[in-house]
């Protein structure tokens, strides 16, 4: 893995404000956090990470993509001035797998 280094903690954007999501364009993970209390929201892997971030948004929200879990995309847009995200690139599908799967370890409000 490229140093299994994470960005640093971002504001997730609201795509409504025509917010910038910054996010790996290839293959890695990503994690949610709540700003005021340091919660962990979920987290996950893509091959398309920016593509994937952006289906955490309903899409009267100007979120994009096929998400099925509907109660995700609601608690992130009801609660999109308190989410932050971080992302972390990786070489290949396999590696952002065994990523995700120390992510696993750690308490999130929805699993993937």
């Amino acid at each position: 893995m490229r140093n299994e280094r994470w960005s640093g903690w971002r504001r997730f954007p609201d795509a409504r404000k025509r917010g910038i999501l910054v996010a790996p364009i290839g293959t890695g993970c990503y994690q949610l956090r709540r700003s005021d209390t340091r919660d962990l929201v979920l987290f996950g892997q893509a091959r398309n990470v920016a593509r994937r971030m952006s289906s955490l948004l309903p899409h009267n929200a100007g979120g994009g993509g096929h998400r099925s879990n509907s109660r995700k995309r609601t608690y992130v847009e009801k609660n999109i001035g308190k989410i932050e995200y971080r992302t972390c690139a990786c070489d290949n599908v396999e590696q952002a797998r065994l990523f995700e799967s120390r992510l696993r370890r750690d308490k999130h409000m929805f699993h993937t």
